[in-house]
């Protein structure tokens, strides 16, 4: 990671790389999602409503993957310094908002027809509410210390101790009696059929494309705007 301290090294790889990862990922989504409507079979008990497996299950877990690369990024800027982290970590946060949203939106939607009920404050549903509250915290933070003209300790702080939610999301349908169904998928094994499950693996590697795509294109929008109030400082020195 040390290799990408530099600003214009990290740039010259950004700029090139974005585009790619951001078309890759569309077409990988649209292939998930076509074969998704139109291709798999219905559930024998869910029906048609298990389609929105394809959209809710990336979207969780890229809320949760995006606060464990903030928090990676916290990290990096209170022990090792890295120039690039706080920028990474802000970057971050707004997707991983979004994805997160997506999640609590469409597991709505989904549970409406499985459980006969818009929200159950389970432990699944409840712990990824407060992922969703932590990261417009970090935002808040986040923007509070860039208005002050620095990267604030206070937002990396946050960004590490918020990261011990994600354990509880994780193995909250172990831990407690919920509503959410259990681990579908396993390192192992998966109690999905294949006829179903084959274009999520499409969709979970497509929408990552896209996060990173996002993410990058925001990092280098953040570096922009850094560049261009330094220079208005010095203006207004001169």
């Amino acid at each position: 990671m040390h290799i990408l301290a530099n600003p214009a090294r990290f740039l010259s790889l950004a700029r090139p790389a974005t585009p790619w990862l951001g078309w890759a990922g569309a077409l990988l989504v649209a292939v998930a999602v076509v074969s998704g409507l139109l291709v798999t079979p219905q559930d024998y008990l869910q029906g048609q409503s298990v389609r929105i497996m394809y959209v809710h299950v990336p979207a969780a877990w890229l809320g949760m993957a995006g606060w464990s690369g903030l928090a990676v990024a916290s990290l990096m800027q209170l022990v090792w310094r890295h120039p690039l982290a706080a920028v990474a970590a802000r970057a971050i946060a707004v997707p991983g908002a979004l994805f997160t949203a997506i999640c609590l939106a469409t597991g709505s939607i989904w549970g409406r027809p499985t459980w006969g009920t818009w929200w159950g404050w389970d432990g699944r549903l409840t712990s990824m509410l407060v992922l969703l509250f932590l990261y417009i915290a970090y935002i808040a933070l986040a923007g509070a210390s860039s208005e002050r003209g620095g990267s604030s300790r206070v937002a990396a702080i946050f960004g590490l101790v918020g990261a011990v939610n994600l354990p509880v999301i994780h193995y909250s349908v172990l831990w407690w009696r919920t509503l959410h169904q259990g681990q579908s998928i396993t390192l192992t094994k998966s109690t999905i059929d294949s006829s179903i499950l084959w274009p999520l693996p499409v969709a979970l590697l497509g929408f990552t494309l896209l996060f990173a795509a996002i993410v990058l294109m925001r990092m280098r929008a953040l570096l922009a705007q850094a560049k261009v109030e330094a220079r208005l400082k010095r203006m207004a020195h001169d």
